[in-house]
């Protein structure tokens, strides 16, 4: 796939941050839209926006990723509505911090659910319609903490890592069964959403502090750039995507030093993440 003009792309999280960047990137392409989100109003918002770019089609579901029968239901209507489904983008994720012994099964289980459930769910459903496209692709949003792992993101490092090896694996029987999609895995760094401020925390954690540490120092990349980035890598066939300078000099780090990056992070992160509460 070298163009997305006349394409139907899906995209899961689209209501804000990433997601809305990306359907608003596809549809300055010539792409047909089908969005979906669990936030009704922030996917409102973002079908006003497409609309004002001159977007030809575009349907919006409500929709929870972590449901197996959502998710089976809007595959079907998507590709009822449009005749077929060229690009699915698994994109929406969630945030739980918090060390694992301080966290709920409730909090470890919803994020599961989410970010790797959710990709579960959305390739099984679309994958059908990507083949029958005769140039699907599928990109599965991981993250650089599926890269590295990192102190307080045990639950989200889970998640991240099972998506990048759920969809390096998945490529590859694309390539042995000779299947008509490409395949991408997209391991973005800081960048400037509101998954840290929507996300759970545990009771120890100063939510404030630590959204601001986000916000202001580490979230370096705009949702457009990232976008860009990501959109570009799947047309030019990239199985791997790194978004961002930090994701790339991190990433190099870690190989660099190999398993003794785990150290360095952990020592790091006294100093720099926020002192759980008292």
């Amino acid at each position: 796939m070298k163009t997305l003009d006349g394409k139907v792309v899906a995209i899961t999280g689209a209501g804000s941050g990433i997601g809305r960047a990306l359907a608003l990137n596809a549809a300055e392409r010539g792409a047909l839209l089908a969005i979906s989100d669990w936030n009704g109003d922030g996917l409102a918002e973002t079908v006003d926006l497409l609309k004002a770019a001159g977007v030809t089609e575009v349907r919006s579901d409500v929709v929870d990723v972590s449901s197996r029968e959502q998710m089976a239901d809007w595959a079907g209507a998507v590709a009822g509505q449009f005749g077929r489904v060229n690009v699915l983008v698994n994109n929406a994720g969630v945030t739980a911090t918090g060390d694992f012994e301080n966290m709920s099964y409730e909090d470890f289980d919803w994020i599961v659910g989410v970010n790797f459930t959710g990709v579960v769910n959305g390739t099984k459903e679309f994958l059908p319609h990507l083949i029958a496209s005769g140039d699907g692709h599928l990109v599965n949003i991981s993250s650089l903490f599926g890269l590295v792992s990192m102190p307080g993101q045990s639950a989200y490092n889970a998640t991240k890592y099972a998506v990048r090896g759920f969809t390096e694996a998945l490529r590859e029987e694309m390539l042995v069964n000779k299947r008509p999609v490409g395949v991408t895995c997209v391991h973005p760094g800081g960048i400037k959403t509101g998954i840290s401020r929507n996300g759970r925390k545990t009771a120890d954690i100063d939510a404030n502090a630590l959204d601001d540490l986000f916000e202001k120092r580490l979230a370096r990349m705009s949702p457009e750039d990232a976008a860009e980035i990501i959109v570009k890598g799947m047309l030019g066939g990239k199985p791997r995507v790194l978004v961002g300078i930090d994701a790339h000099l991190i990433h190099q780090f870690a190989k660099f030093t190999g398993a003794r990056y785990q150290d360095v992070f952990a020592a790091a992160s006294k100093r720099v993440v926020p002192k759980p509460k008292k």
